[in-house]
This record gives C-alpha cells, structure tokens and sequence, in this order.
C-alpha cells in the first residue's frame, strides 16, 4: 500500500470514498484535472471476531487501478468515509424549535447523520442520546441568559456521557460549560445562533470535522495497521461531497467561475440525500416563517427514502401500494440487483426507477419547501417555508439507479420532480441542465480542493458540462 504520508507525486492522487457499503477509488491526474482510473469494491469491515480490515477493499482497489495506471501504486491518498455507520450526531439544545433545530441543521451539513434531538426546555432525558459518535451542544444567543447552555452541559455529563462535545452556543458561557465538561474531549466553537433569525454554521461545521478526524476515525478500530487508515481521511463523505457541491456551485473567482445555484440528489439504499447551494434572496427573509435562518449551503438526509434498506417506507410515504412486495425483497435482499432475475430483469428495473422516482420527489420537496398567497394586515402576499430551488441552474443526479440504469432512466427519474407542471406551490427546480455524477467526482473534488484547487475546479467542470445520460 502507498503511503498516505509520503511526498506526493507532481501528477497523481489517489481519491477514496470509505462507504457504508462500496469502498471507491479515483486516481486523478492533477495536471489535467481529470479521472484516469477508477474502481470500486465491496467494504470491508471487521467482524464480530475482529477478522477483517477496511483496508483490505482499498488494496483491493489499488491493485484495480495500478493495472491501468502504474502511477497509483505510488500516488499520495485522500479520503473520506462513511463507513461502520458513518458520522453520528446527537444534538442537544435549549429549545427544539430554536437551538435544537439550528444544531439539527448544522449536524447534517457537517456529513453527519443526526441519531437525537434533545431540549432542555422540555425535560427531555439525557442519558439515552443513541449512541453518537459526537454531541453537539447548544443554547442561547450571544449575551443572553448562560444557565439553558450550562444546564445542557450539566446534563448530558449526569446522564453518563463521557465522548466528545463540540460547544457551539452562548460565547458568554462558554468557558463555565467547558469547566463543567472538563475531561471530556472538547471543541469550542462559535455560536451557531449568535443572535435571532441568523444561523452561523461555520465554525462549528469545521469544529466537529475536526473531531471526526481526531476521535472518532480512529475509535471505530476499523482498521489494525496502525495509523495507515486514519492518515488519509480528511472527513465524513457528505461532509467532503458537500465540500465539492460548494465548488461546483461558487467556483474559486472570478477567473474560475462555478455553475451558479446547484441542487444535488443522492439516491442511496437507506438514504436520500439532497445538497444544495443556493444564493438566497435577500426579499425572502421577511416572507419565510423558519424559526431558523435558511442558509445558502444546506444539507437533508431522508432517512426513511431509498432503494433498498428504505424500500418500503418510500413506497409508503409515496402511496405505491402495488410496489409493497418489491420493496419488501429489496428491504430483506439489500444486495439484490434487477439483473438477479433474468427473467423479469426489464420489470425489476421498471420497480427501481418507479422507487428512485418516488424517493426524488419525497426529498426534494422536504428539502425544497412551497410557497402560497397568504393574507395578511398588509394584504395579499406570497409567504414560502423552506428554500427556493426554482431558479436552480443545474441539478446533479447520483446513486448507482442512475449510474448503471438503463438508457433514458436520468429523464424518466429526475425529470418528474422538475418544470413548471409541478403543482401544489412546490418551489422546485423549474429547468435545470441535468447531469450524473457518474465517476464520484464531487466526492474526489472536496478531497482535492484544500491541496489541489485548480485541478479540483477542473473536475467539477467537467462534471457541469455532461449531459446526464
């Protein structure tokens, strides 16, 4: 295996995506900004007897692309994972509807998937948060009233917790809380709701980041070879996608512009996950109702949308009573692929367009919200909940339904869920470009980004300029 801390080469890296069930691994020319090699193979995690290494499917794929490329076996890796359960973040905060949620929001855009929601406001109990990696701790705007943030504090350590806390609440308090949490591993970070009606996601995006990479990696013992695993993660997967939907979105300047506002779909088999980079309009404040500021980078992951482990609460929630059984097999067969069945291969992939189509729609509209003509003391105005997507310029399909379906299946899934046919005030997509993420290129360019930036702003070009079929 190359290694992670060795000088790299002037022309190649190696991208990894560590995921729940493939491990995928790009090898990038850096001076071309493009893809040369890739491969794929199924995770490898311990089992119950400690048998087994994550790493053994990244040599696997090594192996893959060095017969393509002779310059993996020597390339400088980067990777991201989601595997033995990815990120998992309990949040705890002051009021749900206030701090809990700009906690919840923030969780999800860090690449994390968020386990629990506690408010101290209503008693809730502390000392079940379902086992997180990390707790993301809130309360009370800059200046305001220290006890919620100290009560917090006070009660996730009562109720037993002992792993990391990252503090993103009432910077007045902040020094008591970490005094009250001492000897717990610990990340200050700015308030997340610094004052009403504005969410400040940053510093604590980065603060739990880091305590991705410092605590929890390592604390999944899903590799013995010694520091190999954790040298070339840089961060959770969707936290890295996320990354590089923001690259794709922004550009680096003015001499390397991005695509402008992007949605991106990721059809998963237990999760339907919806990133989005979205210039906000400044006249939208005073119509949306959110108890929390909407903010231009936004992450949601529906956990009850997919292809497979979520198979049937999709067709539920989508009112597919013809499709239960189907479901059912793919919720028991995970593994199960239409070409399993020779037989009826064709209707097999009709069933996983018609889920996939579903689990888009269900998605977006959660992430995108609707807008209506409310009256009000003013008159008649427009109000809307949730984020514009309407004017979104290019939307992003990923997930293997995508990937490796049949021709057309890009229009036949995507396009439902677009144009100007969508009724009931659903601020979707109106005509967007479409593309496919085809060779995980957001999840390479969000590695590349920090070491690499042109070639990073090359590949999501190219990704911008497909056709998506």
């Amino acid at each position: 295996m190359s290694g992670p801390g060795a000088a790299a080469p002037a022309s190649t890296v190696v991208c990894v995506d560590f995921g729940s069930t493939f491990t995928k691994a790009a090898l990038v020319d850096v001076e071309e900004g493009a893809i040369v090699a890739a491969a794929s193979h199924p995770t490898t995690l311990p089992d119950a007897h400690g048998a087994g290494d994550v790493l053994d499917g990244y040599d696997a794929c090594l192996a893959s692309l060095a017969l393509r490329d002779a310059r993996a076996a020597d390339a400088v890796v980067l990777a991201c994972s989601s595997a033995g359960g990815g990120l998992r973040i309990a949040v705890v905060g002051n009021e749900e509807l206030v701090t809990a949620e700009a906690g919840r929001r923030v969780a999800l855009s860090s690449g994390g998937k968020v386990v629990a929601v506690r408010a101290i406001s209503r008693h809730d109990d502390l000392a079940d948060l379902a086992e997180p990696d990390v707790v993301l701790l809130t309360g009370g705007t800059d200046g305001g009233n220290a006890e919620p943030l100290l009560a917090a504090a006070r009660g996730i350590v009562e109720g037993g917790w002992r792993g990391p806390v990252v503090v993103a609440g009432n910077a007045e308090a902040q020094t008591e809380v970490a005094a009250v949490l001492a000897g717990l591993p610990v990340v200050l970070a700015d308030n997340v709701v610094p004052r009403i009606g504005v969410l400040a996601p940053d510093s604590a995006r980065a603060a739990i980041r880091e305590m991705f990479l410092s605590h929890v990696i390592g604390g999944k013992h899903l590799s013995s070879r010694g520091d190999d695993f954790t040298a070339m993660v840089r961060g959770a997967t969707p936290d890295v996608v996320l990354t590089g939907v923001e690259l794709l979105s922004r550009g680096l300047g003015p001499e390397q512009p991005g695509a402008g506002d992007v949605v991106v779909v990721d059809i998963g088999g237990a999760t339907t996950d919806v990133h989005s980079v979205v210039e906000l309009d400044p006249e939208d404040a005073g119509l949306a109702r959110d108890v929390v500021a909407l903010t231009p980078v936004t992450r949601t992951v529906e956990g009850d949308l997919g292809m497979r482990w979520s198979a049937v609460s999709t067709v539920e929630e989508a009112g597919l009573d013809h499709l239960a059984a189907a479901a059912a097999r793919r919720r028991t067969d995970p593994g199960f692929l239409p070409a399993d069945d020779p037989r009826h291969e064709d209707t097999e992939r009709e069933v996983d367009e018609a889920i996939a189509r579903a689990a888009v729609d269900l998605a977006l509209k959660r992430h995108a919200g609707r807008s209506k003509v409310v009256v009000s003391p003013e008159g008649r105005v427009v109000e809307r909940t949730g984020k514009d997507l309407r004017e979104v310029d290019l939307l992003v399909g990923s997930g293997g339904v995508l990937r490796h379906g049949a021709d057309g299946v890009v229009r036949r899934v995507l396009a439902p869920s677009t144009g100007e046919h969508v009724e009931g005030g659903w601020q979707l997509p109106r005509a967007p470009r479409v593309v496919v993420d085809h060779d995980y290129v957001l999840a390479a360019a969000g590695l590349l980004v920090a070491e690499h930036p042109a070639a990073a702003h090359r590949l999501v070009q190219r990704l911008a300029s497909g056709d998506g079929e």
